[in-house]
């Protein structure tokens, strides 16, 4: 091969030997390949661990805030429950946290009727029995449900499965009608109790010492109760329309990276990219999305 003059140029006649096109060393450029003596390799791919901050994020999204006010409004259906139960015992019943008990000596009643009384408590808490064991085992499983679907569903948008929204906006969807069904239940059963001859008799008993408090009403913790209930249903209806929303932003975020991964312009420079490589413009799509969740 003859070199080439003093001055730079080539004579006239004479070809320029072409140069290798960068077009086929573009994508080596980009991801480098493992050679033997080298020290370029393949970027090895290990998995993510996410960091306090980004799991915090995860669990503070639209959905994550709503199933933590869902499962604070369970826990306080239960109070409510417990709470009730134990005001509308009575002072002789076993199930009673009032100040006497059925030995006290302070207690303000003696002889039949206390043993008048004592029977009375125990059959309106048995009465009332099915109606508090059925709300605190239906509010105890909304809870872990909802406490459930939190977990599982704590991952980065991109991660997120269509399965498990579309579970989840079935169980809200059953949720809400279901706690306005127990709602009207739980009262139903409240108002049916009360207005039994022991209900009446028990009221009277008290009454004549001065304990107007355990009368045959609707009393303030079955109302909190109801309340409350009615509040989670409302939280579960809205829990129904964000999953979905977050159910139609994932599907469109999917046909766009889908897009972007099998366009024909960027079909050979994307060709066999290292695992766990994702293009700019997905990690751009995957941000815009994560923000409507």
């Amino acid at each position: 091969m003859k070199p080439y003059p003093p001055s730079g140029r080539l004579p006239p006649g004479v070809l320029e030997p072409s140069k290798p096109s960068m077009a086929y060393a573009e994508p080596y450029l980009n991801h480098p390949t493992t050679t033997h003596g080298g020290s370029e390799s393949l970027p090895e791919s290990y998995p993510h661990k996410e960091t306090c901050s980004e799991k915090c994020s995860n669990l503070c999204s639209r959905r994550g805030i709503l199933q933590f006010v869902e499962v604070t409004v369970n826990i306080l259906v239960l109070v409510c429950i417990g709470a009730t139960q134990a005001s509308m015992s009575g002072f002789t019943s076993m199930a009673g946290l009032g100040s006497f008990s059925i030995n006290s000596a302070y207690s303000p009643f003696e002889g039949t009727e206390l043993q008048a009384v004592r029977e009375l408590d125990m059959q309106y808490s048995q009465m009332r029995a099915p109606c508090v064991y059925g709300g605190v085992a239906f509010s105890l499983a909304m809870m872990c449900l909802t406490l459930l679907f939190l977990i599982s569903g704590a991952k980065p948008f991109p991660r997120l499965s269509t399965r498990l929204l579309a579970t989840e906006f079935i169980f809200d969807i059953v949720a809400a009608l279901a706690y306005v069904a127990a709602v009207g239940l739980y009262l139903h059963f409240v108002m049916q109790v009360n207005a039994t001859d022991v209900c009446k008799r028990r009221e009277r008993l008290y009454a004549r010492r001065g304990y107007t408090s355990m009368n045959c009403s609707v009393q303030g913790g079955d109302a909190s109760v109801a309340l409350f209930g009615l509040v989670a249903a409302c939280l579960y209806f809205a829990s129904t329309v964000v999953c979905a929303l977050t159910i139609r932003n994932l599907r469109e975020f999917q046909r766009q990276e889908a897009k972007i991964h099998y366009n024909p312009e960027r079909a050979f420079r994307e060709r066999d990219p290292p695992k766990g490589y994702r293009s700019p413009a997905v990690n751009r799509a995957a941000g815009t999305f994560a923000t409507l969740v």
